[in-house]
């Protein structure tokens, strides 16, 4: 995953397929690479090609852009060149008209309806529309597919040069334009084969020909590597021991007995059960505690240790295919602590969101009940000698190419409160009682102010979250501060010593570098070019999440920036994208 740089202006509609293009390599030995070119070479002939719009099949491409033009007023090269489309943009267009059309949808693609698209429509960015719909479709194999360049108006001129100067530049346009086509294919190829493992499906076929006996793998199933990860002691003894964790949540649950008393809650991802212990301690009257993993059968130990068997009811499962015994249809609080990771890694957060909707009864409590993404400017400086300076010489050797790979992936570590060079901004608010799974998947612009004194480099950008608990499951209300935990704290020790009971409107805990570290530490996003920032400079753009199609508890996440310097007449940037993993 590399670098790029941008024209400033063109911020808000960076593609993700600059990132794409650029992750992806093809790769082969010689006589891969020789049918390849084959393939090529086929492709350019004339071939049969469906119309977008009807069933008509005509003899090649021409014909049917031709027949579309005739028929339905459609003329593809136009909606290309109207629209700026790249060439993975033009790929999903062909295929979101040939995919929609063909599941009969009530808005299908019509010549009327593409007529009309603006270029920012969501399909255009979908890595499902680069899977063909029609295997092998002739119209993603044109030529036409390649970008626009300052050669086109030679290579579309139909008149015959008039000297040799003028022959041979044509020539030099058309031979780029061809291996332009050609990288397009390949690159396109490349993509295809990876999102359909089409070499992998050859040699296991090829495995299960040569030895019938032998049993194929199973697809690694992402769930349960997931909860067999919780199976063991120590990942819940790291949880319980995060004294901000456990001490604001028992906090909660303890202090608020109005809110607890006689009710019938909901954990989920129970773990040990610590929670659903708090929540029979409050008062509650029916506690169902839910872990897929094989945590749940020293949950049930614990409860019954702890006389509470009557109370608390240990289910073990997906908290989507359970149902709570008893006849009980709805709770009046789900309590779970689903955060990961830059707060959605793990992807915990779909299951209590479907919890919610299928238990939760109306007017019913989330808790917590809010999650906010903070973005912010970090010096980083210890984080970039140990993971990039580090390898620059070692007994006088240059590693550096260790480094190569820091960049892809996200850096989950603690930073001290004085590596953050700016006020932090929220670039994801999650309301638990409203927010869907779909707005999960987010983009969102972030404008950061250095705040340093002086001159130094920013190496990082750091992702942490707040989290809040409010007793009646509303909002937060505006301008409410997130409490930072410090050495010291009262709360880290008023849940244990019996103090007496308050109802406290809100209680939140920040796991940022401003607080005493959590087992979550902070997310830091390594940038390839450090910025040198002064009080003032601004750092701004766009900040992309969305999971991982490699693993659906992972994230991707793209962040596109732009650095505009102190001082009237400065300039910002070209803007910059990098990508990152969080794994």
């Amino acid at each position: 995953m590399s670098t790029f740089r941008i024209p400033a202006e063109a911020l808000d509609d960076v593609s993700n397929d600059a990132r794409r293009l650029d992750e992806e390599s093809s790769s082969g030995d010689e006589d891969e690479d020789d049918t390849w070119e084959d393939w090529v070479e086929g492709s350019m002939e004339k071939q049969p090609c469906k119309s977008l719009f009807d069933d008509a099949t005509l003899p090649s491409v021409a014909e049917a852009l031709e027949h579309d033009r005739k028929t339905h007023g459609f003329d593809l090269s136009g909606v290309y060149s109207r629209l700026a489309l790249d060439t993975h943009q033009r790929i999903r267009l062909i295929n979101w008209i040939r995919k929609e059309a063909s599941n009969n949808r009530i808005r299908t693609p019509s010549p009327a309806n593409v007529k009309v698209l603006t270029g920012k429509e969501d399909f255009l960015r979908e890595d499902k529309y680069l899977i063909p719909v029609i295997e092998d479709d002739p119209l993603l194999r044109e030529p036409g597919l390649d970008d626009w360049s300052d050669d086109e108006e030679i290579v579309n001129d139909q008149q015959a040069p008039s000297d040799l100067s003028q022959a041979m530049r044509k020539i030099r346009a058309l031979e780029n334009a061809l291996h332009k086509s050609q990288q397009d294919l390949a690159d396109y190829r490349s993509f295809v084969g990876d999102r359909l493992n089409l070499a992998g499906l050859a040699e296991a076929l090829q495995e299960s020909t040569a030895s019938p006996s032998t049993e194929a793998q199973p697809a690694r199933d992402d769930d349960s590597h997931y909860f067999q990860s919780y199976d063991e002691n120590d990942i819940h003894a790291v949880m319980i021991k995060d004294k901000v964790r456990t001490a604001t949540y028992a906090s909660f649950i303890l202090r608020t007995p109005d809110l607890f008393r006689d009710a019938v809650v909901l954990d989920i991802g129970c773990g040990t059960g610590i929670l659903s212990l708090l929540a029979a301690r409050a008062g509650a009257k029916r506690v169902f505690a839910v872990d897929a993993s094989d945590i749940a059968e020293r949950a049930e130990q614990i409860v019954k240790a702890n006389g509470l068997g009557h109370v608390i009811t240990v289910i073990r499962g997906k908290v989507e295919n359970i149902q709570l015994p008893d006849n009980v249809q709805q709770v009046d609080i789900i309590v779970s602590e689903w955060m990961g990771y830059a707060l959605l890694y793990e992807s915990m957060l779909d299951s209590v969101l479907h919890a919610r909707d299928r238990f939760l009864r109306p007017g019913g409590v989330m808790a917590p009940s809010e999650s906010r993404m903070m973005l912010g400017l970090c010096e980083a400086g210890d984080i970039f000698k140990d993971r990039i300076d580090f390898w620059s010489d070692i007994y006088g050797f240059d590693l550096s190419a260790m480094t190569n790979d820091v960049y892809e992936d996200a850096i989950v570590d603690i930073v001290g409160p004085e590596t953050l060079v700016s006020e932090p901004v929220s670039v994801k608010d999650l309301f638990l009682r409203d927010v869907t799974a779909r707005q999960l998947e987010f983009t969102s612009p972030f404008r950061l102010v250095a705040t340093c004194d002086q001159r130094q480099k920013v190496h990082a950008l750091v992702l942490y979250f707040d989290t809040f608990f409010t007793e009646d499951g509303g909002p937060v209300p505006e301008g409410t501060e997130v409490h930072i935990v410090g050495e010291g704290d009262s709360i880290l020790a008023e849940v244990w010593q019996g103090l007496k009971p308050h109802v406290p409107k809100v209680r939140s805990f920040s796991t940022g570098p401003l607080s005493v570290p959590t087992h979550w530490k902070q997310t830091l996003f390594l940038l390839r070019e450090p910025i040198v920032v002064e009080e003032g400079t601004i750092v701004e753009g766009v900040f992309k999440c969305h999971k991982s199609e490699d693993n659906m508890r992972e994230l991707d996440v793209e962040i596109h920036y732009r650095v505009t310097p102190t001082g009237e007449n400065e300039k910002p940037s070209e803007v910059i994208v990098q990508t990152f993993k969080v794994r």
